[in-house]
């Protein structure tokens, strides 16, 4: 069975009033039941760029050495809806002006900045704050909401901008320790603790699609910390705090963090004005009863899946070549592709095995 969550983005607490009790949160959309997962994956970075030193050190250790490059961020909106289940994170209703807070981190010496896609989309004014309480403007340079991540900039002296080092998300094992820094209800530099609870979990994006090898952590995390690093005991960010899971709409010890080589292979793009792109296939795909496969469950109308002549109840095996045994399995070959390779897909359909080629699609919006 998937790992697919669709827990709650931690964008920001309100901070006016008439925003809304609750009105940081909001529940991603659902994508066919919790036994289903959407087969349309961005394709991660075989690595990313390391610190020049990866001594362990304590947990004041990585505050002291990453505290400077940790940003809180503060976006005004107007005109957000006031419901918990909106995809607008901030809250507020018809023309109210709203405030909201998340976090951040320096990504480079020229003043990129990266948070989360839901902490700054439909922003109409944002304003960053560094360590020592100085205040900037900042601009979206460019967001990929598919898997969560924004890049904005600030035009701020060289004297503030301490770039945090991105670590190898690969290389991470559970029951590493972690840290997180972030402002959550706009308490700046706050630090907790935890372990890397899980791995390779996939979350939902606001965007209806899917955000594949989440690290899962106990590290508490609540709103206000979206944007924010993840970091390991040397220092280095291997993971942006995107999302948690809760009853309660607070920490309950499951967040979720957007892998380090995911964000080296998207904001890389973005920060160079590039779109990002993502394989789609454009199936709806579960467990089968009784083999071992991916179930289609919806074929997407004119998605490549449906061009290629694949049906629902159909049961894939094969992949280009790889054996297909979950649909686990099929989101990470489909992953590893790009919008126009051509693959074989082998399937069961009503016992007999058959194959098709598909050409893979680009994600749409």
């Amino acid at each position: 069975m998937s790992h697919r969550r669709t827990p709650i983005l931690i964008a920001a607490a309100a901070l006016v009033a008439g925003a809304g009790a609750g009105a940081g949160s909001y529940a991603a959309f659902g994508t066919g039941g919790a036994n289903t997962t959407t087969v349309v994956h961005e394709t991660v970075a075989a690595g990313s760029p390391a610190a020049s030193s990866t001594k362990a050190m304590s947990v004041n250790g990585v505050y002291r050495a990453a505290r400077d490059g940790v940003v809180e961020i503060t976006v005004t909106s107007s005109g957000g809806s006031g419901s918990d289940n909106s995809p607008f994170p901030f809250g507020g209703s018809g023309s109210q002006r709203s405030e909201a807070q998340g976090s951040g981190f320096i990504y480079d010496s020229s003043g990129h900045i990266i948070t989360n896609d839901h902490v700054v989309a439909n922003a109409t004014a944002i304003s960053v704050m560094f360590s020592d309480g100085s205040k900037y403007s900042a601009k979206v340079v460019g967001a990929d909401p598919s898997t969560d991540l924004a890049v904005i900039k600030v035009n701020a002296p060289a004297s503030k901008l301490h770039p945090l080092s991105l670590g190898d998300s690969s290389k991470l094992a559970v029951g590493d320790g972690v840290v997180a820094i972030g402002s959550p209800f706009g308490l700046d530099e706050t630090v907790t603790t935890g372990i890397v609870s899980a791995l390779n979990r996939d979350i939902s994006s606001t965007n209806n699609f899917t955000i594949s090898g989440a690290i899962q952590t106990d590290a508490a995390i609540n709103h206000g910390n979206s944007g924010g690093p993840l970091l390991n005991m040397s220092g280095q960010v291997i993971g942006i705090n995107t999302q948690i899971e809760s009853d309660s709409g607070g920490n309950e010890g499951v967040g979720f963090a957007v892998p380090s080589n995911t964000i080296s292979s998207v904001v890389s793009k973005l920060v160079n004005g590039q779109t990002v792109q993502h394989p789609y296939l454009g199936v709806f795909v579960q467990a089968p009863a009784n083999r071992s496969g991916a179930q289609v469950a919806q074929v997407k109308s004119g998605s490549p899946a449906a061009n290629a002549g694949l049906k629902a109840g159909d049961v894939i095996t094969g992949f280009a070549g790889e054996t297909i045994q979950s649909p686990d399995d099929l989101t990470a070959a489909v992953a590893t592709k790009a919008p126009g390779d051509k693959v074989s897909i082998t399937y069961v359909r009503n016992g007999t095995t058959k194959t098709t080629q598909v050409t893979i699609g680009k994600r749409p919006s």
